[in-house]
């Protein structure tokens, strides 16, 4: 495994792990380390660095639903292009083309149910390229980024008896 893959590895497991960590892991001096993380910025490799958040264990508001949009494109427009637009939207924090029975999959992010349907309906449904939209909203997470999230100790299934 090369050297930038083998830290880009290591940044994907635990951004946050100091660089002299890193380096002992990965048997390189910390100038090293830090020599091809500057390396993966500056390729655009690396774009951002964010935490995994429990949002169920904040009081905040926080809703996150997957929204599924078919196209149909004319001679001037291309998937490009209807990407460019979406991906303006702050409520739209993931946009990905995708094979299978729908063309875009948006992972999108409000603070209500209400706020993130309004927004469906009054600015991605119509975008005149854009057919069909079918939105899920996440009820519960279980795992994000590789990352498992607690689960309550207890069984919450109903008893039934005979």
């Amino acid at each position: 495994m090369d050297q930038r893959r083998a830290v880009l590895d290591l940044l994907l497991e635990n951004a946050r792990y100091a660089t002299d960590d890193m380096a002992r892991q990965l048997d390189l001096s910390a100038a090293e380390v830090e020599a091809a993380v500057a390396a993966l910025e500056a390729d655009g490799v690396v774009r951002g660095y964010r935490a995994v958040v429990d949002w169920s264990a904040m009081e905040d508001g926080h809703v996150y639903a997957l929204a599924e949009l078919n196209v149909e494109l004319d001679r001037e427009t291309s998937y490009r292009d209807i990407a460019r637009r979406l991906v303006k939207f702050p409520e739209v924090s993931s946009l990905r083309l995708v094979s299978g029975e729908y063309d875009f999959e948006a992972e999108l992010e409000g603070e209500s149910m209400h706020a993130l349907a309004d927004f469906v309906a009054e600015e991605i449904a119509p975008v005149p390229e854009i057919t069909q939209t079918v939105t899920h909203f996440v009820m519960d997470t279980y795992k994000d980024r590789g990352i498992e999230f607690a689960f309550e100790d207890g069984d919450d299934r109903l008893a039934v008896s005979p």
